[in-house]
């Protein structure tokens, strides 16, 4: 059960992240970071066992990775 929670939650930050980046007013650097932070609070979540700190550094830090790639 819980593999299928964690699939579930992939999916749906997948799909926020990919509504995210089609954003038409946003510039290339911010779809990045939309993107970076999502897949980092995804990351961290599942890294941390869904701990909300956990979820929240991974978002933060992968913005900053997200904003410096070009």
């Amino acid at each position: 059960m819980y593999l299928i929670k964690k699939i579930a939650l992939s999916a749906v930050a997948g799909a926020l992240v990919l509504n995210m980046a089609g954003c038409a007013g946003m510039t290339q650097r911010d779809q990045n970071t939309a993107i970076g932070a999502g897949v980092g609070a995804v990351g961290g979540s599942v890294l941390t066992g869904g701990s909300a700190l956990g979820t929240v550094g991974g978002a933060a830090v992968g913005g900053v990775i997200g904003n410096r790639v070009q």
